[in-house]
């Protein structure tokens, strides 16, 4: 139960640190660093909904275990089922929204900043940072909570 969050919550840490900053100061365009980034980020987003639905059935069995309950509506299924809704939107809508743009716009490099099409990007990429930045904090406060719940 906790391998499953910690497995996501990490993830999102190791992607914000370390990948995103590295292929963007490691590749020679932006485009080919955001091509990498956008691979990357579909794939962190399926291991977050995997990891998601593994805490949700060993926590509920471990309800119904310990207290005779599965609770479906605790605290922790809450969030974790709001963190899956959010990984669910920055990825069909949010991400969706951007790789049109990319498509649209070609090259970003190439678009001046003043285009409405890269203002729209850079738009949603603060709402994307945004919403990992509320998984994240999410899965911290389930992941506090579970641990003491389980210790």
């Amino acid at each position: 139960m906790l391998l499953s969050l910690v497995l996501w919550i990490g993830g999102i840490v190791f992607f914000g640190a370390v990948v995103a900053p590295t292929v963007f100061g490691v590749l020679p365009t932006h485009d080919l660093a955001g091509k990498v980034v956008t691979r990357s980020l579909a794939t962190l987003h399926l291991i977050g909904v995997v990891s998601g639905v593994v805490f949700l059935i060993c926590s509920m069995i471990y309800s119904y275990v310990a207290k005779g309950s599965v609770q479906p509506f605790a605290s922790r299924h809450i969030a974790v089922v709001a963190m899956i809704a959010l990984t669910f939107f920055a990825q069909d809508v949010v991400a969706a929204k951007m790789n049109h743009l990319k498509d649209e716009i070609g090259v970003i490099d190439n678009v001046p900043l003043t285009d409405s099409r890269r203002m729209e990007f850079n738009r949603l990429h603060v709402w994307s940072t945004r919403l990992e930045g509320c998984i994240l904090v999410l899965g911290l406060g389930v992941l506090w909570g579970t641990s003491r719940r389980l210790s």
